[in-house]
């Protein structure tokens, strides 16, 4: 039988350092609930904002897949892997960070703010070597339909990790319904509103809402108004 986890936008942890805006779905720095640790192989969920020229300096991450979308504006790459990239809108970026990565993320415009979701998931592979990757999506394949973006598969659609989940955006007309099908057998599925608001199996969800499910191999979507998107990722719950 389904089970949601209702997580609405004005529940989720939140720090205002000035330069950095950032909201924590889940325990994250200063934010600690013991009720928002993970969903299961979801970890770090953190909607984020940087003002102009500002950033993160240089820092460490291992034994962490690290998935970051820009929502708005540039952010600008740099890790000791010898990568100097910029993100943008309509791109994704993943690091499997595996037996260490340093790195900095700065906004690359100093006038005006960089929104960007950065997102870490469990490895079920751990000690790897460091990857980098990053790809330019056809946002025209994400209207009223789902676009993968993320997968377990070097060769399947979108980018890839080394964990069994799929990560799915899309842009919806008002009263478009799909179907989600659970890509792996006792996966659960997290549903995060970009934009607009839609029903989910039956929960009405507005922007920056999010909701987990488990225990069911379907989900419905409606979309509730022109312009609704939304970020579908499908991950193990973990034992």
């Amino acid at each position: 039988m389904a089970s949601n986890i209702l997580h609405k936008a004005e529940t989720r942890g939140h720090a205002n350092h000035g330069w950095l805006d950032s909201h924590h779905t889940f325990s994250f720095a200063n934010y600690y609930n013991p009720e928002r640790m993970q969903f299961g192989a979801l970890r770090v969920f953190n909607d984020d904002i940087v003002a102009g020229g500002r950033g993160f300096d240089v820092h460490p991450h291992d034994n962490m897949e690290i998935i970051s979308i820009p929502l708005e504006g540039d952010l600008e790459h740099k890790d000791n892997l010898g990568n100097t990239e910029i993100i943008r809108q309509g791109d994704v970026q993943v690091m499997s960070t595996g037996t260490g990565v340093f790195h900095s993320e700065y906004n690359a415009n100093k006038d005006r703010p960089v929104s960007f979701l950065q997102i870490w998931l469990f490895p079920n592979k751990l000690n790897v070597t460091p990857r980098y990757d990053q790809i330019t999506l056809d946002l025209a394949n994400s209207k009223n339909q789902l676009q993968q973006i993320v997968s377990p598969d070097p060769n399947d659609a979108g980018t890839w990790i080394y964990q069994d989940a799929w990560f799915n955006m899309g842009l919806f007309d008002k009263d478009k319904t799909i179907t989600y099908p659970v890509k792996k057998e006792g996966n659960g599925v997290y549903v995060f509103i970009l934009k607009g608001s839609f029903t989910v199996n039956g929960q009405t969800l507005s922007k920056r809402d999010g909701l987990g499910i488990t225990g069911t191999d379907n989900i419905g979507i409606t979309s509730l108004e022109d312009g609704a998107e939304l970020l579908i990722m499908d991950v193990p719950m973990l034992s």
